[in-house]
């Protein structure tokens, strides 16, 4: 497997950040990857993730937010957070031009991909894909989060674990259904908002993550 390439990705208000691209010779699709609010694009699910769309024939575009570059703990405003989603999405079709498009990411970063698709439609981007949607903070149950999601126009593919504590499983499985035939949902049976599962349910991560990539690839394609 190659190594990703670095990127420096240029922020429309000014000033850059870090990405890092991983496009095997013969993909058919883009990945725009966005980081959870803890955790940056280096983080081994990330890379593991990423490893895994290349040898399933999908590339994929990692990058920074702006917080995270700047090695600050406070995320961005949706504001600042919106305008680098869509600074890495020109990015890719910089890159890989002509390359179908998709975008979302791990937890908030998938949640401030949809909101920039809502505000206004991310340019060659054919789908999201959310990995652990947060739809409500843990302990709070709701479905406010996902208003903005009404507004969203392309296909999405939800990946939610039946332990995650951002995302009540009924709630869920409500909100994909509110959505209509748009919104795909694939519940991964025993994970957690960080697709960590117990040991007792007899799989393991490496089990959750195979099933992650083979829907997120064939989706993708089908998409």
């Amino acid at each position: 497997m190659s190594r990703p390439t670095p990127l420096t990705i240029a922020l429309p208000e000014g000033g850059t950040t870090s990405g890092l691209l991983d496009a095997p010779a013969n993909a058919r699709a883009c990945f725009v990857f966005a980081h959870g609010a803890g955790a940056d694009m280096n983080h081994a699910f990330m890379q593991a993730v990423a490893s895994g769309l290349a040898e399933r024939d999908v590339a994929t575009l990692r990058f920074q937010f702006p917080y995270m570059e700047q090695g600050s703990k406070r995320p961005d405003s949706p504001r600042v957070a919106h305008a680098a989603v869509r600074a890495a999405v020109d990015e890719a079709t910089r890159q890989l031009p002509k390359m179908p498009l998709f975008a979302g990411g791990k937890s908030f970063g998938g949640r401030m991909t949809s909101q920039a698709q809502a505000t206004e439609p991310l340019p060659n981007v054919r789908g999201l894909v959310f990995v652990g949607f947060p739809l409500h903070p843990a302990g709070k149950p709701s479905t406010e989060r996902a208003g903005h999601l009404a507004d969203v126009k392309v296909p999405m593919l939800f990946l939610q674990g039946t332990r995650d504590a951002l995302a009540d499983l009924a709630l869920i499985k409500q909100t994909a259904k509110k959505l209509g035939s748009g919104a795909a949902l694939h519940i991964v049976d025993g994970a957690d908002h960080s697709f960590h599962v117990l040991v007792r349910s007899g799989r393991n991560d490496e089990d959750v993550l195979d099933e992650l990539l083979g829907t997120m690839a064939g989706w993708m394609k089908k998409n």
